[in-house]
């Protein structure tokens, strides 16, 4: 028997219920209602079997880049697939795929950043962060540093370690976390709070937290201190311009070792290669995924700054560390398809000169709304702060549900935007056009007038 499209969406919906556990979700509530299905895509836009299109402003989780459908990343996985489909990179092997990923992306990255060690995801590259800072420290003839610094409401993952590099409470209230030896310290949130301080030096005052950490914990216990230039699924955290510098300045007066987690901020997304490279740091090491394949296949990598890999090499004999999927050869072959075609398309130069400036004075529009207490951006990332009272920027009652309440009128409006508590965020795919960014903020007011609509009652 044919199935027609709403039928077809219940089947599914119903094998879900049965058989599936999604993440970060309370699937039990989810069975009730039924899972939203996405069955195809095309550019910048996701589809339901009924045939609704949803402009897709989070590129699908902060890493379809290139959109969805270029033929020349199918390409390379189909001709990979028939070449290798897959071998290890144990037992002093390797691979063209892997050699040639790891050559090309030391090529893109500052000059200090010259070797790669693979993962399957962000969080096995934060993982694997973890593991390195301390063999190498033990190497250099200091076990004793151990301890890492994080930032409360950072992502760094979901795995053990990943979670507990993490700053957030509800990930941390389950199974333990954090880890031991794993420390945090404030977030650079300047809307929520720094509110009535000057900017810049509320994010010289959150920067030197760090150092406080540091001469609390004794620096001669310190391996490193992690951050992503952006937050982004803390809610598009944009760090005033005096943050970084003093942060970068605080780890070389004390030793300890930098690491930039570029899992979302990388490829791009902040018209750079490197998020880092916006705010002029240079990490001894970085965390990269989603965005190095334009999410077709999993794949993550640590770039290893010469400081750290010439002192593994030279002192820290084997590193018995290492994942079955370490540098696919499908993976690497897609990810090579993926910066190949970003260089052929000019895509930094086209994020920097052209669709940044005109996403960020498009979304800086919808400040106006009487719902919005603040819309913030930067290069292809951008937030809206959602309020009860836009004069004194007070914030709704938890139980009101505001952020969930417009997500839901998002899509409705055929707009996918996170609700990160009462924040909404967006992070479309870097191949936007300025018609589509119009498109995009078009259906956000949309979703912002129904949603006030709906909470003035």
């Amino acid at each position: 028997m044919t199935l027609n499209p709403k039928q077809q969406t219940q089947a599914w919906q119903s094998l879900d219920a049965a058989h599936h556990l999604h993440p970060f979700t309370d699937n039990g509530e989810l069975n009730q209602k039924g899972s939203r299905v996405i069955n195809r895509a095309e550019g910048v836009y996701i589809y339901t079997p009924e045939g609704q299109e949803i402009l897709d402003g989070m590129a699908g989780l902060w890493c379809v880049n290139m959109g969805y459908g270029r033929k020349e990343l199918i390409d390379a996985a189909t001709e990979q697939l028939n070449t290798l489909p897959y071998y290890n990179l144990f037992f002093q092997c390797t691979h063209p795929p892997a050699t040639e990923l790891a050559a090309r992306l030391t090529s893109l990255l500052p000059e200090h950043l010259n070797r790669v060690f693979f993962t399957g995801s962000g969080s096995e590259c934060n993982d694997t962060v973890v593991r390195m800072v301390r063999h190498f420290w033990a190497s250099q003839g200091q076990p004793q540093r151990k301890a890492i610094i994080s930032r409360h409401n950072a992502y760094h993952g979901s795995t053990m370690a990943g979670a507990s590099l993490g700053g957030m409470k509800p990930m941390h209230a389950q199974g333990g976390l954090p880890l031991p030896d794993i420390h945090h310290i404030d977030q650079p949130y300047p809307f929520g709070e720094g509110q009535g301080q000057d900017p810049q030096a509320f994010g010289l005052e959150r920067a030197r937290q760090l150092e406080a950490k540091i001469l609390e914990l004794g620096p001669e216990n310190v391996a490193a201190f992690i951050g992503e230039p952006v937050q982004g699924a803390g809610g598009v955290i944009i760090p005033p311009a005096s943050y970084w510098p003093e942060i970068q300045r605080i780890c070389r007066q004390y030793d300890i070792l930098l690491v930039s987690d570029e899992v979302i901020c990388g490829f791009g997304r902040l018209g750079h290669w490197l998020g880092c490279e916006h705010f002029g740091v240079k990490p001894d090491l970085v965390c990269m995924a989603k965005g190095i394949t334009s999410g077709y296949v999993p794949l993550g990598a640590v770039a290893v700054g010469d400081r750290v890999a010439e002192g593994l090499l030279k002192d820290g004999g084997d590193f018995n560390h290492g994942f079955t999927y370490s540098g696919h050869p499908v993976a690497c072959a897609v990810a090579s398809a993926n910066l190949a075609l970003m260089e052929q398309e000019g895509i930094l130069e086209r994020i920097q000169q052209h669709t940044s400036p005109y996403l960020q004075k498009r979304w800086a529009e919808l400040g106006d709304h009487p719902l919005v207490g603040e819309a913030r951006g930067i290069g292809m990332v951008g937030a809206l702060e959602l309020v009860a009272d836009k004069a004194t920027g007070a914030r709704f009652d938890e139980k009101v549900g505001a952020g969930t309440l417009c997500r839901d009128f998002c899509i409705e409006c055929g707009l996918v935007m996170r609700a990160v508590g009462d924040t909404m965020i967006i992070s479309p795919p870097l191949v936007i056009t300025e018609s589509e960014i119009d498109e995009l903020v078009a259906r956000a007011r949309r979703s912002l007038d129904l949603t006030w609509q709906h909470l003035k009652g």
